[in-house]
């Protein structure tokens, strides 16, 4: 019986492939809006994060989510994805 290929995605922060099902999207679409995406087929240019503090504190550090979607991302698109990822602002 053949096995089911398992789609992997590399994470922002720790630049590792994981199952695309364990990692956030962020999309980036066409009219310039960056959101998170929970059913992970939004249309736009996507990345993916890990759902954790520690891999999204480095993405951001890095400017990574910058450098994914060619495009300078907003600090109130930082604080959306905390709320999402259940992150204490205060250490931010």
């Amino acid at each position: 019986m053949k096995k089911k290929k398992i789609p992997l995605r590399k994470c922002l922060g720790c630049n590792e492939m994981k199952p695309k099902k364990n990692l956030l999207r962020v999309v980036y679409n066409s009219e310039g809006i960056i959101s998170v995406d929970a059913t992970g087929k939004a249309q736009g240019r996507g990345a993916y994060i890990c759902n954790s503090e520690e891999c999204f504190n480095k993405a951001k550090n890095t400017k990574a989510f910058n450098r994914a979607f060619k495009s300078n991302v907003p600090e109130e698109i930082y604080k959306h994805l905390i709320k999402e990822l259940d992150i204490d602002e205060s250490q931010n």
